[in-house]
């Protein structure tokens, strides 16, 4: 092989691997900016993912017992939705479902939330929890109903005339109480020391104690507020006749163009997960010796 001919094999073989070498480079650069504009976009998807409201009508006790204050947190971080719970009493929160003012509802009245699934006013109806009524009052016991059953102390308090708040709100408690009361064929008003608060249980709790007044309340508020409540103790507890049962279901998203379906059905479906089912089921044990709620799913 003659010098010219060695030089062009060499210059030609020196040219390839050069083109090589650039082809890799580039292969390698563009793989690297693919993988980039990939991960950006997923990133940019992420952070313009819409967070929607999801408006949550609910009664007073999961939020006086603090309840709320652990599970919305972690439904939050799970979805992408911004809860706002509007505490009222229950029959107040029925209401709202069937004026499609809410998303999703978690209340304690069996028998009302019943009419509205007949009527197609909430969907996916599902139970979700319990604890139970009880009866409070002065740690004197003037009516002396301690230990009763639930009808016979309702009656010694009426024939007493002993005093005996209400919260008088069409809550669940109320409708429980005002069931008790038509059981006996009383007419609770006509007992002058009757007093109805239209409040939230712990507002009732609170008048309750500074007029040293009976009352039924939901066990978990009253454990969650006892230290506030100067001798105030439960003295009626344990009859069957006082179990509270929870539910949570969505409204008919036929009842607005704006309800938020998607995010009540992942409440729904959130509320009765073994994760939240065990979570209830420790809530208030720490702080108050036993659980707040027990956990009910279907």
């Amino acid at each position: 092989m003659n010098t010219k001919k060695f030089l062009t094999t060499f210059y030609i073989g020196l040219l390839l691997l050069l083109l090589t070498a650039c082809g890799s480079a580039n292969n390698d650069t563009t793989e690297e900016n693919q993988t980039e504009t990939e991960n950006k976009s997923e990133e940019q998807a992420e952070q313009s993912a819409e967070v929607k409201d999801l408006i949550l009508s609910t009664t007073t006790s999961t939020q006086d017992s603090g309840l709320l204050d652990v599970l919305i947190p972690i439904f939050e971080e799970q979805h992408p939705y911004n809860v706002k719970p509007i505490a009222v009493g229950t029959g107040q929160a029925l209401e709202m479902s069937v004026n499609g003012e809410a998303d999703v509802l978690l209340t304690h009245a069996p028998a009302s939330e019943q009419v509205l699934v007949d009527a197609g006013d909430v969907i996916n109806y599902k139970r979700v929890m319990y604890n139970d009524f009880i009866i409070v009052g002065p740690s004197s016991d003037p009516a002396g109903i301690k230990g009763l059953e639930v009808v016979e102390a309702f009656q010694k308090v009426f024939d007493s005339s002993a005093a005996f708040a209400s919260r008088g709100d069409d809550s669940g408690t109320h409708k429980k109480e005002l069931g008790i009361w038509e059981s006996l064929n009383i007419t609770p008003s006509e007992n002058e020391a009757y007093l109805e608060t239209g409040q939230g249980m712990g507002n009732t709790l609170q008048l309750a104690a500074e007029k040293q007044a009976y009352l039924l309340t939901d066990r978990a508020t009253y454990l969650a507020q006892a230290d506030n409540l100067a001798d105030m103790e439960i003295v009626v507890e344990g009859d069957e006749a006082l179990l509270n049962i929870y539910h949570v279901m969505q409204v008919n998203p036929d009842k607005s163009d704006i309800i938020n379906s998607a995010g009540a059905e992942a409440f729904v479906e959130f509320m009765i997960s073994d994760e939240i089912q065990s979570i209830i089921e420790e809530f208030g044990k720490e702080e108050y010796g036993q659980p707040l709620f027990f956990p009910y799913s279907e």
